[in-house]
Parts: structure tokens; C-alpha cells; sequence
């Protein structure tokens, strides 16, 4: 990994169950700051399950189980003095399916900020433009505002959940799979967002898509029935691999 960023994240003997059902065993990893890091690795092996132990969604699953740390700026995020909430705010999840609130585009945006107190209407104006320019949605949705969220195709409504995370300012932003429900134009649009998304933040993104790891991040962790096989700088996992599966895993070969 690229040594001369700090870390954003220090995972150390993360292990987790579903009940009975070992999901993530014994895994080791560091996550650089003002990175992409892409997950990668077949249906079921425990990508979901391991980004959303960053912000603390699993939570709310019953039955699951954590043990080992997620060290978040020298923090353990599972130690009891942790308010989730808190963690929440500060390493933001868009989902893999587009979830937008049914309110207006306006009050999607606005929702989080209000959550925090935020009642001035000039300041709330204010983040909502700011979002949205983020999320490289803005010219495509200043003139109606008032609409609502659920009148905007799918690559809109995935770039407007990103800038309703944005408009809390995390520190973090966690993609889980944000592209496996658009076509290849919004994808496109996606994926320039996330590249330009790592000037200020820390990028953790799910990803089936290969090309897509290729295409955006910097580092890529290849996961395969729950254990972390390899991670390092893309570059070097597409090109030269440490180890054979990963190989067999990237050519296709399985998976």
C-alpha cells in the first residue's frame, strides 16, 4: 500500500458472524486517507459484511457478532464508549440500489444538516448547493428543487444519495457496489465523481466490476470466502500478483 499517506483505517483480527455463520475470519488490513480502495472478490465473500463494519450498519442485523478492532484515527469504533451515531456522521454508506427519501430533492439534501440542528434556511441553501455540486449533480437539478427525488433516473438518484452523505461532511465515504444497478452512462458519470471524491476524502468501494476496481482506485483488497488473500496497490494486483488466486481470480478463472 502506498506508504506515504496516513492511515484512515487499522483493521486488526476482525472476525464476524451471522448466528452461527463465520462471514469474515481473522482479517489484518490497512486503509490509506485520501485513498480509493477497492474491495474486490466473488458473490458472498464477505465485501458487504466488511465495509459496513467501518460504520457500524451491521449493528442493526440480528445475531451479528464482532470481534478484533476497527481502528478509526486511533480509535477502536466498537470500543462501548462509541456513540454509533456519531460514527455514522462521520463515515458515510450509499448503498449499492439507489435509496433516495420520498421528499423533494431540496429535503433529501437538507435532511442530515437538520438531523444536526441546522434551522437557518440561508446555511441550509447553502450545503444543499454545495452537496449537490459536489456530487456533480447540481446542473441537472438546480431548477427543481422542489421535485421530487423519486422523478430523477437512477444514475441522478445514486449521485443524489451521495450528496445527501456529503451534506454531513463525513470524513469517509463507503460505496457499496454504487454502480450495479446503472447502465454504463451513469457508471461513467459514478466513477469520475469517485475519482474526484478522494481530494477530500476516503473512499472504501465495494465493487463486482474488475474494470471498475482498474478504473478508480488506488489500492484493491481481493477477499475470497471471508479472508483477506492479498491487498496491495492495483497496479500491482491486476499486473503481478503475489498469489495464484488472486491470479486465477482476476483472469477470470473463478469467481
Amino acid at each position: 500500500m502506498n506508504q506515504q499517506n496516513n492511515a484512515a483505517f487499522e483493521v486488526e483480527s476482525l472476525n464476524a458472524w451471522y448466528g452461527d455463520h463465520h462471514v469474515l475470519k481473522d482479517n489484518d488490513l490497512r486503509i490509506d486517507s485520501k485513498c480509493i480502495t477497492a474491495l474486490i472478490g466473488p458473490s458472498g465473500c464477505g465485501k458487504s459484511t466488511f465495509i459496513r463494519c467501518f460504520n457500524r450498519m451491521n449493528d442493526f442485523i440480528p445475531n451479528f457478532k464482532l470481534s478484533g478492532k476497527v481502528i478509526f484515527e486511533g480509535q477502536d469504533l466498537y470500543q462501548p464508549q462509541v456513540d454509533p451515531i456519531e460514527v455514522r456522521l462521520r463515515i458515510g454508506l450509499v448503498f449499492q440500489k439507489p435509496n433516495p427519501f420520498p421528499k423533494s430533492i431540496y429535503d433529501n439534501i437538507a435532511y442530515g444538516p437538520r438531523l444536526q440542528g441546522i434551522k437557518d434556511r440561508t446555511k441550509l441553501d447553502s450545503i444543499v448547493e454545495s452537496s449537490l455540486k459536489k456530487a456533480a449533480i447540481w446542473d441537472e437539478v438546480k431548477d427543481k428543487l422542489k421535485k421530487s427525488a423519486l422523478a430523477l433516473s437512477g444514475g441522478q438518484q445514486q449521485r443524489l444519495c451521495i450528496a445527501r452523505t456529503l451534506a454531513v461532511e463525513p470524513e469517509v465515504i463507503l460505496l457499496d457496489e454504487p454502480c450495479s444497478a446503472l447502465d454504463p452512462a451513469a457508471t461513467s458519470k459514478i466513477e469520475e465523481l469517485i475519482i474526484n471524491l478522494k481530494e477530500n476524502y476516503t473512499v472504501i468501494i465495494v465493487t463486482h466490476n474488475m474494470q471498475q476496481a482498474g478504473r478508480v482506485s488506488d489500492n484493491t483488497v481481493f477477499f475470497f470466502n471471508g479472508v483477506i488473500v492479498e491487498s496491495g496497490e492495483t497496479k500491482n494486483i491486476f499486473t503481478k500478483p503475489l498469489k495464484k488466486q488472486t491470479e486465477d481470480y482476476i483472469t477470470g478463472r473463478f469467481g
